[in-house]
């Protein structure tokens, strides 16, 4: 998976890496040409591509997703395994990156939008070391139930999580639900943005927001 991804490369010394992972379908092109915009010379970008998988979802049909969903509804039954291995093997990308770059975790950020977003963030929470920050974005809590206690790491690390109130896909109030998790969490570094009408999208004060945030993670 570390292979199939968009890279943007830094040009001048790389002291700061974004692992970003896109939203259900997509790939990580779009995510390169956005993100390319927002950091600095010396920051490198990933945006990994998700396998196609055959997505319950979508009658089992190949697409491109971190994990098997069978529904976006939160109180239907999560396939756990799916997320767990897809965990795993984001914490292992984590791992062969920082030991390739020698850019530290403590340099390296997770991102990302919708479904990537929701892997990111709990992988972030149950990886072995400290991050430099994660943002997400039109997410929802994966596993909720195993919260707090599968949370090892990264609850007092630099968080920003972005949402539309119009979202008819990630329902807004199921960001609310993750926001209150990561909140009781992480009461000291965690910050919420909504983004009045939006849906399940991103706008361009959202995306400012996001670059603000990265900026200040990466000065």
């Amino acid at each position: 998976m570390a292979e199939d991804s968009f890279i943007v490369s830094p040009t001048r010394k790389h002291t700061g890496t974004i692992i970003f992972l896109h939203g259900l379908g997509e790939n990580g092109e779009n995510w390169k040409l956005v993100l390319s915009k927002m950091v600095k010379p010396n920051i490198k970008v990933i945006c990994l591509n998700a396998p196609k998988i055959p997505l319950t979802l979508n009658k089992g049909f190949p697409t491109a997703a971190w994990f098997d969903l069978a529904s976006l509804d939160e109180n239907k039954m999560e396939d756990e395994s799916s997320i767990l291995r897809a965990v795993d093997k984001l914490h292992d990308i984590i791992d062969e990156e920082i030991a390739s770059s020698k850019v530290s975790a403590t340099k390296t950020m997770l991102a990302g939008f919708s479904q990537g977003g929701a892997l990111a963030m709990y992988a972030a929470l149950t990886y072995h070391k400290r991050l430099a920050a994660v943002c997400v974005m039109s997410s929802w809590p994966v596993i909720r139930h195993t919260m707090p206690d599968a949370a090892i790491n990264n609850t007092n690390t630099p968080t920003l999580q972005c949402h539309g109130t119009e979202d008819p896909v990630i329902f807004y109030k199921w960001g609310l639900i993750l926001s209150e998790a990561l909140k009781e969490m992480n009461p000291n570094k965690y910050e919420f943005k909504a983004y009045e009408g939006l849906g399940h999208a991103v706008n361009d004060q959202e995306l400012q927001d996001v670059k603000n945030f990265i900026n200040k993670i990466f000065p």
